[in-house]
């Protein structure tokens, strides 16, 4: 075969495989879940409705995909497959604050309590501003029987969540403490 032969198949196989590789990109892309579906999975589980969020989420990778199927699983006392996805999430992102709400859940929720006060406090010591981060460990610190630090952490929890749905809730426990 003549040089200039060579170079036109050369070109038109890596031409062939330029658009093999795209045409896949497409393939992969038209079935992929758009972020739309991903934010529509999220208000599944912000309207309460957590199997549907559950189901809708299992389609997504990602850590705040993983985060909401923790939350999800969770609220449905799936606990041990929460902490599987929560920790997926804050493999991705230490700091996820979803994830770190959702592994304080699936650990208490569990009666891993130790567990929950070690993990949320690492990862309260890298971002110190995570509220749910708090209000888990202050739960977990409440069954140990430790007073003094449950209540520390659900003050932090209501200065930086003041309206959060549990908040009324705390604030009549810290008041029964005074």
């Amino acid at each position: 075969m003549n040089p200039q032969r060579r170079v036109a198949v050369w070109s038109l196989a890596l031409l062939g495989a330029v658009a093999a590789c795209a045409s896949a990109a497409r393939a992969t892309s038209a079935g992929a879940a758009s972020p739309q579906s991903l934010d529509q999975a999220i208000a599944l589980y912000q309207q309460g409705k957590f199997a549907e969020a559950e189901q809708m989420l299992r389609g997504f990778q990602g850590p705040d995909a993983s985060a909401y199927l923790a939350l999800s699983l969770g609220r449905q006392l799936k606990f041990a497959e929460a902490e599987a996805a929560a920790s997926s999430a804050l493999a991705a992102n230490a700091v996820h604050a979803q994830a770190a709400e959702a592994l304080g859940l699936s650990l208490v929720g569990q009666k891993k309590h130790d567990d929950a006060i070690k993990k949320l406090s690492a990862i309260l010591a890298a971002k110190n501003d995570l509220a749910y981060a708090y209000y888990w460990r202050g739960m977990a610190y409440q069954q140990k029987r430790q007073p003094d630090r449950m209540v520390a952490d659900f003050e932090a929890f209501l200065k930086l969540a003041p309206q959060a749905p549990e908040a009324a809730t705390v604030r009549q426990l810290l008041a029964s403490f005074k």
